[in-house]
């Protein structure tokens, strides 16, 4: 056995938690196959140390693979301590965070190891909604353990030793080199929220556990804040979206989820007034079906744990491209759901909301409670010069402004929107923290009755 390995698989835990709280459940369990003359081999905790501690005070679950025991891969009673952790974490309502080094299924115990794995899918089912599952992949999730892996609600991976695929790198057709299972390339393909160094991850995971509730009927814990609650944020307007947020919140908190999928929309969560609040930002002036997927992920996560939603709108449509064309009905289709089947608080706050791109990011009549708009914030089907052109298709090209400049002041500014009900108020760029602060408060106590029905099926 490799005492470092070991030592690695402990270390990182000790080094999630704090200090001497962590507790270790079923350390002396080992495999039961004597095939392969496992019965002679030592197979300390069948490779994966389970048990409980706490993050800033607060319970946790935790699991951390050992790749020294046959490659960390998941056996018979590898994956049965991992599910019996998940009945406990389930039994005391508190996350589960797993520290994930593992080659794969366990080819020597063969069946019992399959029916293990899949002992674990059923938990993380169970379990998805009700607690907050994180993983932080360090080494190898091949196989079925990298669908384990993306049954978590946040994904986190090692830059350079990590490694996630279903199929190993050099048996993909086609495949050149191990890239597809890197860290990078799976920031870009969505599944990873973060990769850095094993350090940045630990904290990284640290950051986000603070931010989110320990279950599905508890709250994120407020914290408290001396940021002014009417602080002013002028220049809101000019700044990139992370920018943007950093701002907007208290003492600048801003955890951003899925940073490497679509740069046209950024996702994550913000403190406001010492409460969690997930966030919805566009970065660009089209809305990709990466952005629209994206954005609905982290609306139904918060839906499910009670954390109200801030959307801020600055768009002129959809994507132009024959990649988006082929996948944006339906992820705007699952966006739309999001916003409209959500019963937390929605607030939004529109720079510009053209066409049906405006619409399916937290509009008023897909539910959202709150919509406020910036004075020179444009909402309408098209931009005001493209419909004055179909409106007017033989008028001349002075002609065409005039009657470009009268529709916006008509149709699609923000003043005809807010007459017809479709807004709440218009608000200076300025004025957007405390007017969110203020919109949340109110809505701190929001019920929403739902249909009787078993799901949707969008």
């Amino acid at each position: 056995m490799d005492n470092q390995s070991t030592s690695s698989a402990m270390g990182r835990i000790c080094s999630l938690l704090d200090e001497s709280s962590f507790v270790e459940i079923g350390a002396l369990v080992r495999a039961r196959s004597t095939d392969f003359n496992l019965a002679e081999k030592k197979l300390p905790s069948d490779g994966v140390i389970t048990g409980y501690g706490t993050i800033s005070g607060r319970l946790v679950y935790v699991y951390s693979q050992d790749s020294a025991v046959l490659g960390g891969s998941v056996g018979e009673m590898h994956g049965k301590k991992i599910a019996a952790l998940y009945d406990m974490a389930m039994k005391m309502g508190a996350p589960l965070i797993e520290l994930i080094d593992c080659s794969g299924l366990r080819l020597q115990e063969a069946s019992d190891s399959l029916f293990g794995m899949g002992r674990i899918y059923r938990k993380k089912t169970a379990a998805s909604g009700v607690i907050p599952q994180l993983s932080a992949v360090f080494g190898s999730s091949g196989g079925g353990m990298a669908v384990l892996t993306a049954l978590s609600d946040f994904v986190f991976m090692e830059k350079e030793k990590g490694r996630l695929f279903v199929n190993a790198p050099d048996a993909v057709l086609g495949n050149k080199d191990d890239r597809i299972a890197m860290a990078e390339a799976q920031e870009e393909n969505g599944l990873v929220d973060f990769s850095g160094s094993e350090e940045e991850i630990l904290g990284k995971l640290r950051e986000l556990f603070s931010l989110l509730p320990s279950n599905n009927e508890d709250y994120a814990e407020p914290e408290g804040t001396e940021d002014d609650l009417n602080r002013s944020v002028s220049g809101i307007e000019n700044l990139s979206a992370p920018d943007a947020l950093r701002l907007l919140s208290d003492d600048g908190v801003f955890f951003r989820t899925k940073r490497g999928y679509a740069p046209d929309l950024v996702t994550g969560f913000l403190r406001l007034n010492g409460q969690t609040v997930g966030a919805v930002m566009t970065e660009e002036k089209s809305l990709s079906w990466k952005g629209a997927e994206q954005a609905a992920g982290l609306i139904r996560f918060c839906d499910a744990y009670e954390i109200p939603v801030l959307t801020i709108v600055n768009t002129e449509g959809y994507q132009n491209s024959g990649c988006t064309e082929k996948h944006m009905a339906r992820a705007a289709a699952k966006l739309a759901y999001a916003y409209a089947n959500a019963s937390v608080p929605l607030v939004t706050v529109i720079r510009n909301a053209i066409g049906t791109a405006g619409l399916v990011l937290g509009s008023k009549a897909l539910g959202a409670d709150i919509v406020y708009a910036y004075p020179n914030a444009r909402i309408g089907i098209l931009n005001e010069e493209k419909s004055a052109e179909l409106l007017f298709p033989d008028s001349d090209r002075e002609s065409i402004q005039r009657q470009a400049t009268e529709l916006g002041k008509t149709q699609n500014s923000a003043q005809a929107a807010a007459e017809r009900g479709y807004l709440d108020d218009i608000i200076l760029p300025e004025e957007t923290r405390q007017r969110v602060i203020a919109a949340l408060e109110m809505l701190y106590t929001k019920t929403v009755s739902s249909p009787d029905k078993k799901h949707g099926t969008v």
